[in-house]
């Protein structure tokens, strides 16, 4: 049975205006008080002459449920999260929909820091022959300026000036990760933030992911409304709201009132209107996003002092491209004096690949400090006869590095990465060899594995075992550096299988 705290999300890609997904996105906007929004797009790594494409927009729904329903629907636990597809989606189909859903008055918009999706929303738009992209959001409500409320309304807590990430902000105020905020299955990697949100198909992974990021805001927001509402005896003082005025923030009804937008489209929305409560939640704490004439330019950086010619940095970039890859042997070759043994140094960019090496048995460390310099990298590395994983382009433009003691990773997700380490280093993955060093501290494992009774005293006062594992004969292996004792159980055959199918060692 479901639990209060387990909200029934469900999750649909509309990748067409054909399709019921289509018909479905649309019969939700209309029943929809709140919607959470956010963007994807492919990572940009330079400056560029034009805004990134937006690869797919998120739009998580509260619905409002009719009297005549009769379905027992509560808006506070059902959702549904659409992951609209614009790289499928006809742009021009889709825009007066969108554009409808951002000024609806009867539609309460939240966002993180959505100002700039909706700048490269409408750049995006703008290039599909949409001219007049968008301008602006309204009713709107950060989620940043609710979690400053929040922050505030808690006795002798001060306001924090700090901006927090929207993970932070999810787990302080709901009391769980951002990969769980949401009832599903699949928990989503931090690394798929950074993902190629261009690429088709999207895996279910990143679907998630995308779906979750939605989809808090609207839990953040409930949380909010609760604590609001219980406040609300002073709101009943406040101006009476007029229909047409929730739209618009405080400050702007104060300062000119009767102030309305565009009246044809008001008169002729069909929309349900916004309750009472939500209304004044909106006249007292809303905000709207409006894009200027300077928003729909990329900003160019000028930095003073000499610049450098286009020959410099066409130099420069070749010099990046050369050191990308590793010439030569290894510095473990026996050529070289090495021992033979694959070993490498992980930065703090590709720390996940470091976890996913030793679980197929690769020796892969991490620095030795927090926040290195590139000669303490370097001079790592070399002590430990090790090559240089990384996906630092900065990193590569060092005059001091060594051809074949740095590597630059150029795939993103940590599968994908350790295949790329595999292959580029004719690693011989075999699965005996898989789960055989310690993922903790990337340590060996004692020769011998230990009994039951060895485990438990190995244990004492560092290591709590499950009463339940004591009945089930187990090997118990301790890693020789950290002391952390693993054992052959359900996570452990599931381990194995994800790296053999990962490293296609069945094939």
């Amino acid at each position: 049975m479901e639990t209060k705290e387990q909200k029934r999300v469900k999750i649909e890609f509309v990748s067409s205006t054909d399709s019921p997904e289509f018909t479905h996105l649309t019969w939700a906007l209309k029943r929809s008080s709140v919607v959470g929004l956010d963007a994807e797009w492919k990572p940009i790594r330079t400056q560029q002459s034009s805004y990134p494409t937006v690869s797919l927009l998120q739009i998580a729904c509260r619905v409002v449920p009719r009297l005549s329903d009769g379905d027992g629907t509560d808006p506070l636990n059902d959702s549904l999260v659409f992951l609209l597809d614009l790289l499928a989606v006809p742009l021009p189909l889709v825009w007066e929909l969108l554009r409808d859903m951002f000024i609806s008055p009867d539609i309460l918009k939240l966002g993180f820091k959505f100002k700039q999706d909706l700048i490269y929303l409408s750049s995006t738009f703008c290039s599909q022959g949409c001219n007049a992209g968008f301008d602006r959001v309204e009713p709107f409500l950060d989620i940043t300026s609710i979690y400053q409320y929040l922050q505030h309304k808690q006795p002798g807590r001060k306001v924090s000036k700090e901006t927090k990430s929207l993970a932070t902000i999810c787990e302080e105020v709901l009391g769980v990760s951002l990969s769980k905020a949401v009832w599903h299955p699949l928990v989503p990697s931090k690394e798929l933030q950074c993902s190629d949100w261009s690429h088709r198909p999207l895996t279910e992974e990143q679907k998630t992911y995308a779906a979750v990021d939605a989809h808090c805001l609207l839990e953040i927001f409930t949380v909010f409304q609760s604590k609001a509402i219980k406040e609300g005896s002073s709101l009943h003082n406040s101006i009476e709201l007029h229909p047409l005025n929730a739209a618009l923030g405080l400050k702007e009804i104060l300062d000119k009132p009767g102030v309305l937008g565009p009246i044809s489209w008001f008169l002729c929305r069909n929309t349900i209107p916004l309750d009472d409560a939500l209304s004044k939640i909106i006249r007292k704490y809303g905000e709207k996003i409006v894009l200027k004439d300077s928003d729909r330019k990329p900003r160019t950086t000028r930095r003073k002092g000499k610049r450098q010619s286009s020959v410099g940095l066409i130099c420069k970039q070749k010099q990046v491209e050369n050191c990308s890859d590793c010439q030569g042997p290894p510095p473990w070759d026996l050529s070289l004096g090495g021992d033979g043994c694959p070993k490498f140094l992980c930065d703090v960019m590709v720390e996940g690949l470091a976890k996913h090496l030793r679980c197929v048995g690769i020796d892969a460390a991490i620095p030795s400090s927090k926040k290195p310099e590139p000669r303490q990298l370097i001079n790592q590395a070399h002590k430990e006869k090790r090559v240089l994983l990384t996906r630092d382009a900065k990193l590569l433009r060092h005059d001091y590095l060594i051809r074949n003691q740095v590597y630059r990773v150029k795939s993103l997700l940590k599968n994908d990465q350790l295949l790329e380490v595999i292959e580029t280093f004719q690693l011989k993955i075999c699965e005996h060899q898989l789960m055989s060093r310690c993922t903790k501290c990337n340590g060996s494992f004692v020769q011998k594995p230990l009994t039951t009774e060895e485990a438990v005293e190995a244990a004492k006062g560092f290591q709590v075992i499950p009463n339940c594992l004591f009945d089930r004969n187990l090997e118990f292996w301790q890693c020789m550096d950290c002391n952390q004792l693993y054992w052959e159980g359900t996570q452990y055959h599931n381990a194995v299988q994800k790296f053999i199918d990962v490293c296609k060692l069945n094939e």
